[in-house]
């Protein structure tokens, strides 16, 4: 199992940014998919999910900011980030696992739920 986030960059404060996140290993389309992120010195925090019912959640921090969808046929899924602010500058991941509101939002507690961490993406916001 191995999730690959790209797209990653620098953009100015209001701006936007598209992160893609590639799966191999298995079967992509029955698979929930959630994107985190790691600001420097802060920890890991779930930011949204897409079930493959394509149910979603968001965080409070990206509701009606951040759009997450998925395309089976590429094995990706999308990260529309839009309106971002400097406090979304952070190392941006994705993983496999349960797309439930309490889990996405309790890394802490439930991070082990989530497999397939790749590298990550940074993401840079400029005010």
């Amino acid at each position: 199992v191995q999730l690959q986030a790209s797209g990653g960059g620098t953009a100015q404060s209001g701006g936007s940014l598209r992160l893609s996140c590639v799966g191999s290993g298995f079967d992509f389309g029955w698979a929930p998919v959630a994107w985190f992120r790691q600001a420097p010195g802060k920890e890991r925090e779930g930011v949204a999910c897409i079930s493959s019912s394509e149910t979603i959640r968001y965080s409070d921090a990206v509701k009606g900011r951040f759009t997450i969808s998925r395309d089976n046929g590429k094995n990706t899924v999308y990260l529309h980030m839009s309106n971002l602010k400097a406090e979304d500058t952070a190392i941006y991941f994705c993983a496999r696992g349960p797309c439930i509101g309490p889990i996405l939002n309790n890394y802490r507690e439930y991070g082990s739920k989530f497999s397939g961490w790749g590298q990550g993406t940074l993401v840079t916001v400029s005010s």
